[in-house]
């Protein structure tokens, strides 16, 4: 039976086993495939070939490895082995893939920690969007493993191009140098993040803020009142019934046709799913008051939560300190995920933690320092620290660097266009478009179909006028093909609305020598609303008046009265021409009234009076309509003259662009130059107090040479020695009144308020950011002391008037 078993179970793992390989088969044709047909990347990304960029200007760290470098990448391998040992199903790790010089390099130390001078990127979003908007998007090779190169983050901004690895290096190294915890990352996306397709998203610019409801709570009273009697009218309510359901039978409708629009717009099934790589950046709390741990994909500078569904997996994370290696289970994606990486049993670290922390770069001549560090001193740390655990060795990038004019351009030749759902993002640099524009946003009403609105007259648009500016108190106008409608604020005859329609015209004949508008749109009707004028009775105070032309009509509707649920109406019926020659008399058959709450019917007298004032509103009300169309025409003109002539206007302090104030400065700076020659070159020569005591001998002798070079080394050793002297003066004064102060404070702690207490801590704390300050600025005098000491030296020994008696000292 035992034997049975056994066979048995070795015929099951060889299906499994068989089952495994087709797999895989399958997975390498369609990696083949996808890697032919580059259907994993956008498909305007052009190609760019890496093998041809300038590698012969690179610091020489680009091209060989130190001894410190070549020991990680040792304990690297053996890690790997070690690795792939207990984890055989796992896909490889991403350690040490090889830089632009073919070198091999450890992927933390190709992370450079950089604060760069500029304040937006101060902030995690900053430099997100910085990064996003200045690359250029390259797919990877193959979508299911991670690329075999990784090049520096000074390469990559030179070129302007990278993939997801080289965005999230880049912006890993940003982050830290501002002060955040961030750690790249080496995971699983989702096919539209992988290739940056956001067809499928809503634009930023067009997100609605999400609503928070307030919560109302109403406070208990002890006392009641008796509810009165239902007094309101079952009509209404089956009306108002009625209508909401008609409200929510439209509203259910327009979901449905919103949920068929979804269906077709749902991607389709991604063969790759769960398996592309993706390289993303992981921002940790604790550090810069983050609150939560977040991801940021760098392709697009957004942020996700780490319960993100697009995100399907994590390999692997690191930064310039260490790498650390995903033991937890990612079946449900990162939503179950635990980022505590000093939980050794949910992270696997590389290199033990050590007490000893590795040295920021704080300025670039630190930086410079250690980067341009000899072999020697490197061998002297690594003797050094034989006994202790390793620590990660300092990167081997060059300084980030990047000029104000790179960071005013971003996007790639000054240009970049992304494409959202139903809309598209255009961004340009500043001062590229003579127009000044550099961000436009176009919405489609759907996919197919778009609507452009353009400056031709009779075109929809809208106009917003200063109301307080204007004589007729116009506020807004509103304007299509058909139809005109203003909007007025604060009129004296308390119109607030006016529509004016057109019909179609008919052909248009040009004549020479005659005006442009004798073809204008024939007016159908002309409706004007009045708010109520309490002066008046409200049956003498017209609400509403309608001039319908073509029908040759006027209708009066004038204001409700108190307790009156219908309003008094005129309609006036305007006589034919042949009658008007015939005779001015008003018949009752001209004119339709109605009286709320009255019988008497108004004179014909009046009524003919009436018309009479109407017909001549009438025709000045077609006036202003026409000056309306007149000033819509030289409005457009005004804008389309602008327009075609837009002037820039550049700061002061942007002295590239302002070639008027450059000219003023050249102007002045010659204007200096002519007037004070002799002085400015005494002010530069540094040999001139110490010549003067010798009395500018034409020749010096070695002897004078020697005390001359003497004298100024003294003198500048001297100000070192003083200026040192002066801060560590400052700094003693500090902590002697930081003690007494202190001494003060717990002699009389008891007796204190809490003003006094608040007052004496804000004074406390101003004193230790000073002490702090000194501290530091001492501590660097002393540092660069000796090498400006050397660096003077050096120039006395190159001076020519010193160097003929120096070069043999």
């Amino acid at each position: 039976m035992e034997v049975l078993e056994e066979n048995e179970e070795e015929e099951r793992r060889e299906e499994e086993l068989m089952k495994a390989l087709e797999i895989s088969d399958e997975l390498h044709d369609i990696e083949t495939k996808l890697s032919v047909d580059q259907v994993c990347g956008p498909s305007d990304v052009s190609d760019f070939d890496w093998s041809s960029i300038d590698i012969s200007q690179l610091p020489s760290s680009y091209k060989t490895n130190s001894p410190r470098e070549k020991k990680l990448l040792r304990i690297a391998d053996h890690y790997l082995q070690q690795y792939t040992h207990l984890c055989p199903d796992r896909k490889p790790l991403f350690l040490y893939p090889v830089n632009e010089c073919g070198v091999k390099k450890f992927v933390s130390t190709t992370v450079r920690p950089t604060l760069l001078p500029y304040t937006e990127l101060y902030h995690w979003d900053g430099c997100a969007s910085f990064v996003c908007d200045y690359l250029t998007m390259e797919p990877l090779k193959s979508p299911l493993t991670p690329p075999s190169s990784l090049y520096s983050p000074t390469t990559i901004l030179k070129y302007q191009r990278g993939n997801c690895f080289d965005f999230s290096v880049l912006l890993c190294s940003m982050l830290i140098g501002a002060g955040y915890d961030a750690y790249c990352v080496n995971g699983y996306a989702t096919q539209d993040i992988c290739s940056l397709d956001e067809t499928l998203e809503v634009c930023p610019l067009l997100r609605k803020p999400q609503e928070v409801p307030k919560e109302i709570t109403k406070k208990p009273n002890k006392y009641r009142v008796k509810s009165s009697l239902d007094l309101q009218s079952k009509f209404e309510l089956q009306q108002e019934a009625k209508k909401k359901a008609e409200t929510e039978a439209t509203h259910k409708n327009k979901e449905r046709g919103e949920e068929k629009v979804m269906e077709m717009e749902k991607p389709t099934r991604d063969p790759l799913y769960g398996l592309r790589v993706h390289a993303w950046v992981l921002v940790l709390s604790g550090k810069r008051e983050v609150p939560e741990p977040f991801f940021i994909n760098p392709f697009t500078g957004n942020s996700h939560s780490t319960m993100d569904e697009h995100f399907l997996g994590i390999e692997s994370v690191w930064n310039h300190k260490n790498y650390w290696v995903n033991m937890q289970d990612c079946w449900n994606g990162c939503k179950d995920l635990i980022f505590d990486l000093g939980d050794t049993v949910r992270w696997e670290i590389m290199l033990s933690e050590t007490d000893k922390p590795l040295q920021m770069l704080l300025d670039a001549e630190e930086e410079n320092e250690l980067f341009d560090r000899n072999m020697d001193d490197i061998e002297d740390e690594e003797e050094e620290e034989k006994d202790t655990s390793f620590a990660m060795p300092p990167t081997w990038v060059a300084p980030i660097q990047i000029s104000p004019r790179e960071f005013e351009t971003r996007c790639s030749q000054g240009k970049k266009v992304i494409m959202y759902k139903k809309a598209k993002l255009e961004k340009w640099a500043p001062y590229l478009n003579k127009n000044g524009l550099v961000k436009r946003l176009t919405v489609y009403a759907d996919l197919r179909f778009h609507i452009y609105k353009s400056m031709e007259p009779e075109t929809e648009r809208v106009m917003e006028f200063y109301n307080e500016s204007r004589v007729d108190g116009l506020q807004k106008r509103a304007e299509n093909a058909t139809e005109i409608k203003e909007y007025f604020v604060g009129r004296d005859d308390f119109k607030y609305f006016q529509h004016t329609e057109f019909s179609k015209r008919g052909k248009k004949i040009s004549v020479a020598g005659t005006r442009t508008d004798i073809n204008s749109r024939p007016i159908v009707q002309m409706k004007e609303c009045f708010h109520r004028n309490l002066e008046k009775p409200a049956d003498e105070d017209v609400a509403e008046r309608v001039f319908l032309i073509t029908e040759e009509m006027i209708q009066l509707t004038y204001h409700l009265k108190d307790k009156y649920i219908t309003a008094s109406k005129k309609e006036f019926f305007k006589p034919t021409e042949n009658y008007r020659k015939q005779s001015e008399i008003m018949t009752p058959e001209m004119c339709i009234t109605y009286q709320a709450g009255s019988s008497v019917k108004d004179k014909l007298l009046h009524l003919y009076k009436l018309l009479q004032e109407l017909t001549e509103e009438e025709k000045q009300l077609k006036q202003q309509v026409r000056q309306s169309e007149a000033e819509v025409l030289n409005i457009l003109k005004i804008r389309e003259n602008e327009e075609a002539d837009v002037k820039l206007t550049v700061s002061i302090y942007d002295t590239k662009r302002n070639e008027k104030r450059k000219q003023q400065y050249e102007a002045m700076k010659n204007a200096m130059e002519d007037e004070f020659p002799v002085h400015e070159e005494q002010d530069l020569d540094y040999l001139a107090p110490f010549l003067i005591q010798i009395g500018y001998p034409e020749k010096m002798t070695k002897g004078q040479a020697l005390r001359l070079r003497d004298d100024c080394l003294t003198d500048f050793k001297n100000r070192l020695i003083a200026k040192a002297n002066i801060i560590q003066a400052r700094f003693e004064k500090e902590v002697e009144e930081l003690k007494k102060k202190n001494q003060q404070f717990q002699e009389n702690q008891s007796q204190l308020s809490r003003e006094e207490e608040a007052a004496f801590l804000t004074d406390y704390s101003e004193t230790m950011f000073r002490i702090h300050i000194l501290a530091l600025r001492l501590n660097r005098e002393k540092q660069t002391a000796p090498q400006k000491y050397l660096a003077l030296e050096e120039k006395l020994r190159k001076d020519p008037r010193l160097a003929v008696y120096l070069s043999y000292d």
